[in-house]
């Protein structure tokens, strides 16, 4: 009976030394309660991610049931008749988000090599400080800006203009009104400006100046020195761009207030459109229906799984652009 009992408490004990080398390969406690607070922490994240997903799919189950994957591509988003569609709002997301980043990517890349490559330092940390003060706007100003100024200034000084030159377009045809999907575009590239170029900007700066050197030294003029710093740069610039397109396919309230809110796919950047996060703003509210309700958590689940598809892509490019930049190296 002792033989047995002994041999368990051998056995406890070697288990015990096994989970402490594991959780603390250098066998402090001290280190072992650390490393297991921050698996916990990790692990905590993962259980929130999969609750939002699981909480989604589940509050989706009804209409997931009533309409299947026709929801994706159906272009008819009528409460009344509990026809639901998510098409025109995932069409209003793409365009208005690559919109976005089509206008601010290389605005954030000027504003960035300006202030790392170009600047003297007494006028870069101001700049610096007035482009970081612009993400922390509240984006219901950005919306009311964009509703009170930047939609006048459309309808009047630019967009006239484009329907006058580029009208034979599909993109510049319609009625002109400030309110549709061009504004939508702009505002949410001024939102995601400072992001991209703080980003980049840190990037710029992370580079070291021993590639600016080689590059002068052999007799490269200021523009081809930069051309250097920003290949060595490519990665972190297009995650740069990643954490602005995130901002800009999440973005709510200024967009709700700018792009005119009409479920309708239309080629013309002139014409109202809606997006993902605007439909769930206006309509949860309105949502009396068990279906309605249900489509709408749908949408949200939408934009979560898109989110995470254009995180995946990104994670490709910026590989594509790891292994060329090591190739090339």
């Amino acid at each position: 009976m002792s033989t047995r009992t002994s041999t368990a408490a051998h056995d406890k004990l070697k288990f015990v030394g096994r989970l402490r080398r594991a959780l603390s390969p250098t066998g402090n406690a001290g280190d072992a309660i650390f490393r297991g607070l921050m698996f916990c922490a990790a692990l905590l994240v993962l259980i929130v991610v999969g609750g939002m997903i699981i909480a989604l799919a589940l509050k989706s189950l009804p209409s997931i049931r009533q309409f299947g994957f026709s929801f994706l591509w159906s272009r008819e988003w009528n409460p009344v008749k509990s026809e639901f569609g998510a098409l025109p709002f995932i069409y209003g997301t793409v365009v208005s988000s690559l919109l976005a980043l089509l206008i601010s990517v290389p605005l954030s890349l000027g504003i960035a090599i300006f202030l790392v490559e170009q600047a003297p330092h007494y006028i870069a940390r101001p700049i610096t400080f007035l482009v970081e003060l612009l993400a922390a706007i509240p984006s219901v100003v950005y919306g009311l800006w964009g509703i009170f100024v930047l939609a006048p200034f459309l309808r009047v000084h630019v967009e006239p203009p484009l329907a006058h030159w580029f009208g034979w377009a599909p993109l510049f045809q319609g009625p002109i009104t400030g309110i549709g999907m061009l504004t939508g575009g702009i505002i949410l590239a001024i939102m995601v400006t400072p992001i991209i170029s703080s980003v980049v900007r840190d990037v710029l700066a992370a580079v070291p100046n021993s590639q600016r050197e080689a590059a002068l030294a052999l007799g490269a003029t200021k523009w081809e020195t930069t051309r250097v710093v920003l290949i060595n740069g490519a990665p972190g610039i297009a995650g740069a761009v990643m954490l602005g397109l995130g901002r800009a396919l999440g973005e709510t309230m200024a967009v709700t207030m700018v792009i005119g809110n009409r479920a309708e796919i239309s080629a013309s950047l002139f014409a109202p459109s809606y997006t993902i996060a605007s439909a769930i703003a206006n309509e949860f509210t309105e949502a009396t229906q068990d279906l309605y309700l249900s489509a709408l958590v749908e949408l949200g689940l939408i934009l979560f799984l898109v989110t995470f598809v254009v995180n995946g892509l990104a994670r490709v490019l910026v590989w594509n652009v790891t292994r060329k930049s090591g190739a090339a190296a």
